[in-house]
C-alpha cells in the first residue's frame, strides 16, 4: 500500500516534544556575556589565527570582538576558553537527520512508526550538535519528522542544531529517492506528494508541495545513487526542462536547489538548470568544474559518506548485493574527486551526508577534506564562511563578526597543525546558550 506523507500524530508530537536522555530545558542563558579565547580562528574576520580574544555576546549575537581579555560588565557571565582554539560553529550543508543506515536498515520503512522515527532523530540532532555543528541543511527526511524537528529545535523543546530542511527529496519513478524503488509493486505508489515527480507539471507540483510543507531548499537526484537499491549509481536522471522547472519554481519562492549528482552528465545538465550546489560530484569533468565556476555553484563533497559506506560494504551482508556494488565502486574515489574539484577552483561547502553513516562522526570530513589536498584553514572555511553563504544566511551564521548569533565551538590544541582535533570538540555554544563544556554536555 502507499505511504503519502501524512499529518503528524499525537505520538510523533509527543516523541519530539520529550526530553532527550532525560533531561530538562536548557537554563535561560545570561544576556550579557564574554567569551576569552586563547586562539580565534575565523576565515570570516581574518586570514590568520588570532591570539588572545574576547566575544562579547548580548542577547545570544555577538556584539563584538576585543583584543586581549577584556573585563566582563557587571552582571555579565564569563566564560573562560584561554587555553582553548574557539571558531564559529560549524555548518554541516547535507544530513539526513531523521535516518541513519546501518546493517538491517532497509526493513526499517516497514517496522519504523512515526513517533519511532521523531525520537531517533531527536537523539540524532543532540549528537550532532555536541559535536560542534550549530547549524545543519537537512537534505530529505521522513514523514514530515524533518520540519517537526526543527520547529521543535527552534522552540527549545529538544537539543539540536540550526536547521534547514527539504521535506521530501525529489526523484524520478524508479530513480534514487524513489521509495518504492526495490520492493514490490503493490506496496508503495508513491506520488508527487512522496517527492516521486515525472515531466515538467509534476516536477512543479512535486516543488510546490515540498515549498507548502516548509520547505527551505529543494533537493533533487539529478543521477542515480548509491543508497538506493534499483538505480545505478551515475546516470543523469532529469532531464533540463524538468531541472529547469524546479529551480524556477523554487526561485519564485526565495529557495535554491540542491543537486544529488554522481555522474557528471547529470551534474552538467543541473547546473546549467540553475542549482546553487552539487552533493558528492563523484565523476565530474573539467567541463562541469568550469561551469560551476562560473555560476558559483558549490559542490557538498560529502567525502566521509563514500569512505564509511565503502568499508561497511566489505562486511556480508550489511547491504543488499546491487547497493554492495555500488559503495565498493563509488566510495573510495570521493577523497580523488575532491581533491580534482579543489585544484580546479570549484567553491567547496562542507557536507558530509550524515546518516548515511552513524551520526556524530561529522567531524571526520575535515581529514579527508585534508587528505585530498584542501589546506586545513580552507577546511574550516568551508564549514563556516563557504557554507553559510550557500544556506544564504551569511548576515547571521558562519563568522563571529558583530551581529551574527554568538555560535561558539572550541577545541584544545591547533586544528591548523592537526585538522583532527575538530573531532574533539570540548565546548559548544549555540546562540549564547552552552551546550557543552569541558567536554561534557551541559544539564538542560
Amino acid at each position: 500500500m502507499s505511504q503519502p506523507i501524512r499529518p503528524l500524530s499525537l505520538l510523533v508530537r509527543a516523541a519530539i516534544g520529550l526530553l532527550i536522555g532525560g533531561v530538562a530545558h536548557a537554563a535561560e542563558p545570561a544576556s550579557s556575556i564574554v567569551v576569552h579565547c586563547g586562539t580565534l580562528i575565523d576565515p570570516a574576520a581574518s586570514a590568520q589565527p588570532l591570539s588572545e580574544r574576547s566575544i562579547v555576546i548580548e542577547q545570544g549575537r555577538v556584539v563584538r570582538v576585543d583584543s586581549g581579555f577584556t573585563a566582563a560588565p557587571a552582571g555579565a557571565q564569563t566564560i573562560d576558553l584561554r587555553k582553548a582554539t574557539c571558531l564559529p560553529g560549524f555548518i554541516d550543508s547535507h544530513t539526513h537527520l531523521t535516518m541513519e543506515f546501518g546493517k538491517g536498515a532497509y526493513l526499517s520503512k516497514f517496522v519504523d512508526t512515526d513517533g519511532d522515527i521523531a525520537y531517533k532523530a531527536a537523539r540524532n540532532a543532540k549528537t550532532v550538535l555536541m559535536t560542534g555543528f550549530t547549524t545543519v541543511r537537512d537534505l530529505g527526511g521522513q514523514h514530515l519528522v524533518d520540519v517537526a524537528l526543527k520547529n521543535a529545535i527552534e522552540r527549545g523543546d529538544v537539543p539540536g542544531p540550526r536547521m534547514l530542511v527539504a521535506t521530501n527529496l525529489l526523484s524520478i519513478s524508479g530513480g534514487h529517492g524513489d521509495p518504492s524503488a526495490g520492493y514490490r509493486e503493490e506496496l508503495f505508489h508513491p506520488t508527487e506528494a512522496d517527492g516521486v515527480v515525472d515531466g515538467v507539471d509534476s516536477a512543479i507540483r512535486g516543488t510546490r508541495i515540498a515549498i507548502k510543507r516548509g520547505a527551505d531548499v529543494i533537493k533533487v537526484t539529478a543521477t542515480g545513487g548509491v543508497m538506493s537499491v534499483a538505480d545505478h549509481g551515475s546516470g543523469p536522471q532529469f532531464t533540463s526542462p524538468e531541472l529547469q522547472a524546479i529551480v524556477e519554481t523554487a526561485k519564485s519562492h526565495g529557495l535554491k536547489v540542491a543537486a544529488h549528482a554522481h555522474g557528471d552528465e547529470g551534474a552538467y545538465i543541473a547546473v546549467s538548470a540553475g542549482v546553487s550546489s552539487v552533493e558528492h560530484g563523484t565523476y565530474l569533468t573539467p567541463k562541469t568544474y568550469a561551469l560551476m565556476k562560473k555560476n558559483h555553484v558549490y559542490l557538498v563533497p560529502t567525502v566521509i559518506a563514500g569512505a564509511s559506506v565503502a568499508e561497511a560494504a566489505k562486511t556480508p551482508g550489511f547491504f543488499p548485493p546491487s547497493v554492495q556494488a555500488k559503495a565498493l565502486e563509488i566510495g573510495p574515489l570521493m577523497v580523488a574527486a575532491l581533491g580534482r574539484a579543489w585544484k580546479a577552483g570549484v567553491p567547496i561547502a562542507f557536507g558530509t551526508d550524515s546518516g548515511v553513516y552513524p551520526h556524530g562522526r561529522n567531524a571526520r570530513e575535515f581529514g579527508y577534506m585534508v587528505e585530498a589536498g584542501v589546506p586545513p584553514f580552507e577546511a574550516i572555511r568551508a564549514a563556516t564562511q563557504n557554507a553559510a553563504d550557500l544556506l544564504d544566511r551569511s548576515k547571521d551564521i558562519g563568522t563571529l563578526q558583530p551581529g551574527h548569533f554568538a555560535d561558539i565551538v572550541a577545541v584544545q590544541g591547533d586544528p591548523l597543525t592537526d585538522i583532527r582535533l575538530l573531532e574533539r570538540i570540548s565546548f559548544v555554544m549555540k546562540q549564547g546558550r552552552t551546550y557543552k563544556a569541558d567536554g561534557n554536555p551541559v544539564a538542560f
